[in-house]
Parts: C-alpha cells; sequence; structure tokens
C-alpha cells in the first residue's frame, strides 16, 4: 500500500533548542500514530531544507508527502515561503499542503496546560489576567488570529486575556502586562508564550514578563498538540482521497 509520507515544515533557528523541541515533538506526534513516516524539515538556519527531503524522497520512490507547516498562523511563511518551497518538488511527488496549526481548541488546551504547569490553578483563573505572546507578524490575517484566539482563551474563564507581540506588531509583550495590572479584577498576571519552540523571539518574550508574576513554558511538544499535528495530517490525506475519488 502506497501511503503518504508526513513532510513536518518548521521555521527553524540559530538557537539549537528550536530544532530540539521540533524533533521532540514530531517524535511524540509519531508515537501516536505507528507506522506513519514523518520527516522534518526547515525553512532557515537548520537542516534539512524542505527541497532536500522533497528530492530524497523522490529518489526513494516515495510517491505522496503532505506537507504540514508547522505555524501558528497563516503569515508570510504560509502564504510565500512554504508555497515557494513545494512547487519546487519534483515531479514525480504528489504533494498536498495541510492547514496551518491554528486556530485550535488543542492549541488553547497547551496554553492552558503551560499555565498550571508554570505555578496556577483553574481557581486561579477568574483573578488572573494573562498575556498571549506571539512573536509577531506584518500580516492583518496573523494580527487578527492571535487576537481572535486571546478571545478564546479569555472565554474558558480567565479574569482577562491580552495579546502581545514580540516583533513587527504591538503592543509588546511588557506593555500589555502593565496594561492587565490596570485592570479591574486582575490580582496577578501571567505570561503565556504563544510560540512553538524556543529562540530568540521567545527570549524577547521572557525579557518582557519580568514584571509578570508567571512566565509559562512555550508550546513545546505537548500531548496536545502533538495529537493536533496527526489531526492536520489525517486531514490533508482526507482531502487527497476525496480528490482522488472525484476524478
Amino acid at each position: 500500500m502506497n501511503r503518504s509520507v508526513l513532510l513536518v515544515v518548521a521555521h527553524g533557528s540559530r538557537d539549537p533548542r528550536h530544532a530540539a523541541t521540533v524533533r521532540a515533538l514530531v517524535s511524540r506526534a509519531g508515537a501516536l500514530r505507528p507506522g506513519l513516516r514523518i520527516e522534518t524539515a526547515f525553512l532557515d538556519f537548520n537542516l534539512p531544507s524542505p527541497a532536500g527531503v522533497l528530492d530524497r524522497l523522490a529518489g526513494e520512490g516515495v510517491r505522496d508527502v503532505v506537507a504540514l507547516p508547522l505555524l501558528l498562523t497563516r503569515a508570510f511563511h504560509a502564504k510565500a515561503d512554504v508555497p515557494a518551497v513545494l512547487r519546487r518538488a519534483p515531479a514525480s511527488l504528489r504533494v498536498r499542503r495541510a492547514e496551518v496549526l491554528g486556530p485550535s481548541p488543542l492549541l488553547l488546551a497547551t496554553v492552558e496546560r503551560r499555565l498550571y504547569e508554570a505555578g496556577l490553578t483553574p481557581g486561579d483563573k477568574s483573578t488572573t489576567g494573562v498575556v498571549l505572546a506571539s512573536a509577531g507578524s506584518t500580516d492583518p490575517e496573523a494580527i487578527a488570529a492571535i487576537a481572535e484566539t486571546a478571545r478564546e482563551l479569555r472565554d474558558t474563564g480567565w479574569c482577562s486575556v491580552r495579546p502581545a507581540f514580540a516583533s513587527a506588531s504591538l503592543p509588546r509583550t511588557e506593555e500589555a502586562v502593565r496594561a492587565l495590572r490596570a485592570e479591574p479584577g486582575v490580582r496577578r498576571v501571567a505570561v503565556a508564550p504563544y510560540v512553538i519552540a524556543p529562540g530568540r523571539l521567545p527570549d524577547r518574550v521572557a525579557a518582557g514578563a519580568a514584571e509578570a508574576d508567571v512566565l509559562a513554558d512555550v508550546l513545546g511538544p505537548s500531548p496536545e498538540l502533538a495529537r493536533l499535528l496527526v489531526e492536520r495530517y489525517e486531514a490533508a490525506a482526507r482531502a487527497g482521497r476525496a480528490l482522488v475519488a472525484a476524478g
């Protein structure tokens, strides 16, 4: 049986923690789907590159690939970089692109998991303001997606949730922390990095959280995020089968 290969396309970073975290997440996703072949590639800074992996798969006789952008929103990398790489894939490969990870209730669940691991409890929600701190983007769609995710997180019971950005957009993390301090009913402020892996921008988020009471970890290889990778793959694979059937 010819099964598709899942190619996870991550951003990449000079920080070695980034690639290590991505590989740990991919490994956890693989454990959920024994028998599924998963390859990892990086757009920048790390190897292998998506082009290198696609060439190797074609040389091995693989025919079907599902490319999953390891991105939280549809910003520049999802709209430009990933499609450009996939368009240059060998002609022998049928490459389908899975949706980016967000939005998803599983991402919200991961954010809450990290907040609880940092010392908060469900009983703290009604008096805790949360800064949902992302890497940042100039893309209006991505900015709107982060704002919507902040609203959805607030709707789970947190006293208040404000989005913030490490670059490109405003407010910065430290500004959002100060704004939450001034809100009625907020007794403590937590910063939840809405990023997948460590690196330069997540470190900037951590620096901006100096005046917060709680700093959660990055999303990382959480069980919820691993499950989301598998769900995105399965949805793309089903869509591919439906297209074949329709044709």
